[in-house]
This record gives C-alpha cells, structure tokens and sequence, in this order.
C-alpha cells in the first residue's frame, strides 16, 4: 500500500489516529457507536437511498451561503446494523486518512490510487475494534468470537476474526459459507495451509450441530463457531495448529 513505510509505523500511526478520534469523540469502551462518534467529530450523517455505494464522504457547502464546508456521511438504508456501523466507520476513516497521510510523512496525492480507501478500510476496523481494547479482551475471552461479539456488539463476526490477524499469537483464520471455503489466512509470512483433517472434523461438527467446536492438541488450539441463519449457514475457524476435534 506505502512501500516506503514499515508495516510496523503504519499499524502504529494507525491504531494513534484511530484512538485519538475516539477520545475526541468521547468514547471510553466498547462498544463504538460510529453514529455517535461521527456525530461528536462533527460530521453530519444523512441518509441517500439514491446513490449505489452503501456510504461516500462528501463536503456540504452551510446554509446561508457560508464559504465553510461541512463534513458529512452520506448513507444507504441497510437492514444489518453491523454493515450500517462498518458504512460510518468507513466514512470516519476517509475523514481522517489526511491526518495518517501527514503523520507518515506522505503526500496523498503522490501515494498509489487505492492507498487512501485501504487506509479508510484500516481505520475503520480500528474504531470499532481498537487494538488496546481488542487485544486485552481477547486474551481476557481466550479469542472465544461468540464472547467478544457480545462486547463488540457494533461488529460484525467477520470483522471480529479477520482483526484476531492483527494480533498475537500466529493463527489462521478460516470462514466457510454453505460448505465453501471463502476465506483462509494467516498472519505469518506465505501463504495458508490447506484446511487440516482437525479443522474439516470442527468445522462440520460446528455445521451440523449449531454448536462451538474446539480441538485441542498441546497448547495448539483449533475453534469453530457456528454463525447461522435461517438461510445462511456460516462457520468461523481460529485455528493455531493441527488438533483432534471436541465438542464444548
């Protein structure tokens, strides 16, 4: 995304950014409500059913004829919640790429086309799921997604395990939907593995029985949480290492 940058420097800018925003909003713990954090930011949420993105960040010139342009989220009416929240948090993010941009040293105008909707992408994963707070709540639920979706309730399940990626220890983290792999990876150099026959065993114990599955072989973990609809069937994997499949 910026090659010129560490990793390291960018996650860290990010997770500042990202926490500064929250205390200037007044948000003290989870969960974020990224409506009230654009609201105390400042930036207007208004709902536009007419335009096919599900949000945009645009500048509104102020009544009165005032040269000042107002921030604002423009939204498209969505049943989830989640998506909804995701939408603003996304909105905030492009808000305050500028301020990432001028903290790196960087020009936003010399970075590569998507750096600015991949940094908006990254922030908005930090404001509703902020590094200190994520990271001290996973290890306190034991990285149990079921436990954390309740804290986190402004989260999707999706979210909340594609961020354990950003964290430590090395996992892999696996999404099936109707019995198909669409997502694997991990957060250690190259690529996945494939699927052991300990993840298969869990994730169809946790497919057929509704139920979380873990596996356990040393200290090396495997979870399987069940995340089902009446016509969507989805199972989530935190995998840590090859194990023998048991109920819970």
């Amino acid at each position: 995304m910026l090659p010129e940058i560490a990793p390291e420097e960018l996650s860290t800018t990010l997770d500042e950014v990202a926490l500064d925003a929250l205390v200037d909003s007044g948000t003290s713990g989870p969960p974020v409500n990224a409506f009230a954090a654009a609201s105390a930011l400042g930036l207007i949420v208004a709902w536009d059913d007419r335009q096919s993105s599900r949000a945009r960040f645009v500048r509104l010139a102020k009544h009165g004829g005032a040269d000042a342009a107002s921030g604002s989220i423009m939204l498209r009416h969505d049943p989830r919640a989640e998506r909804r929240q995701w939408a603003v948090a996304h909105e905030i993010g492009e808000h305050l790429a500028q301020r990432v941009f001028a903290m790196l040293g960087v020009s936003a105008s010399a970075a590569p086309p998507n750096a600015r909707e991949q940094v908006a992408n990254l922030l908005a994963a930090r404001l509703l799921l902020p590094t200190p707070w994520f990271a001290e709540d996973g290890e306190r639920f034991a990285w149990d997604l079921l436990q954390l979706k309740q804290r986190y309730t402004s989260a999707s399940h999706e979210l909340i395990a594609r961020r354990m990626l950003d964290m430590p220890p090395p996992v892999i983290v696996s999404i099936f939907d109707h019995d198909r792999l669409t997502f694997r990876r991990s957060n250690l150099p190259g690529r996945a593995p494939a699927i052991s026959d300990a993840e298969a065993e869990c994730r169809g114990a946790a497919h057929s029985s509704g139920k979380s599955v873990s596996g356990e072989m040393g200290l090396e973990t495997i979870q399987a949480w069940p995340v089902h609809e009446p016509d969507w069937k989805r199972e989530i994997l935190r995998t840590t290492a090859e194990a023998s499949c048991v109920a819970w």
